[in-house]
């Protein structure tokens, strides 16, 4: 009898013992991936904080005036990387190991649908740069590409450089869509710099319809693309 409560003792205090470990190991896991969440982004505030200055300096550099877009495609809000990396310490030509161009949580977006993406700061394509100035000229869109510093209002709130998903908006952060790039929702959040130099982690306002690069936000939001 004295066995037997004593094995049942052991095998309770067992059982007991395998559920403080489990508790145990799911709160570490849920740590460690905030932790690994929250050293990503601020790796990414760092680097977009540098972008950003060296685009000031390209612009004190030619007459106080922001990068003009290339012709080169894809686009002039990737290829303006040429102009400016090397007030970010960069010489010949974009690669891969441009870390500082970098976001670690860049996942791409496959315009098909068929296939994982590549990042965009490891494709040739996106000239190897998780982040787009804020120089889309196509007709219509609110951009600040080629403009004097002086003629642009309220530097505090105008884009100068941001993670691609505040093209979308989506968020590579705080993701509410897992892995996929679809759909885009308001409110993604995006880190952004902003033409006085300052980087901060910011809600993208979605009209439910056009990319929210195509727009200033409405009321409320800490941003505009424009700089009217």
């Amino acid at each position: 009898m004295r066995r037997s409560k004593h094995a049942a003792f052991a095998l309770g205090d067992l059982l007991i013992t395998v559920a403080a470990v489990m508790v145990l190991g799911a709160i570490a896991l849920t740590l460690g991936l905030r932790w690994r969440a929250d050293a990503h982004r601020a790796v990414c505030a760092a680097n977009l904080k540098q972008v950003s200055q060296a685009i000031l300096l390209y612009a004190r550099d030619n007459h106080d005036t922001m990068p003009e877009m290339l012709s080169k495609p894809p686009g002039g809000w990737w290829w303006y990387k040429e102009q400016v990396k090397q007030y970010a310490g960069l010489r010949g030509d974009s690669s891969p190991n441009d870390r500082v161009f970098a976001c670690p949580d860049d996942r791409g977006y496959d315009e098909t649908g068929g296939g994982k993406p590549t990042p965009f700061c490891q494709s040739q394509k996106h000239n190897f740069t998780s982040y787009v100035f804020n120089g889309v000229n196509l007709p219509g869109m609110p951009h600040i590409a080629g403009r004097p510093l002086a003629s642009i209002e309220g530097p505090s709130r105008t884009l100068s450089v941001m993670e691609w998903t505040a093209h979308a908006p989506l968020s590579w952060h705080d993701s509410r869509t897992g892995s996929a790039n679809s759909p885009f929702y308001n409110d993604a959040l995006s880190m952004v710099g902003f033409v006085d130099g300052h980087v901060k982690y910011i809600r993208i306002y979605y009209d439910g319809m056009n990319p929210a690069y195509t727009r200033d936000p409405v009321p409320g939001y800490e941003y505009k693309y424009s700089g009217d």
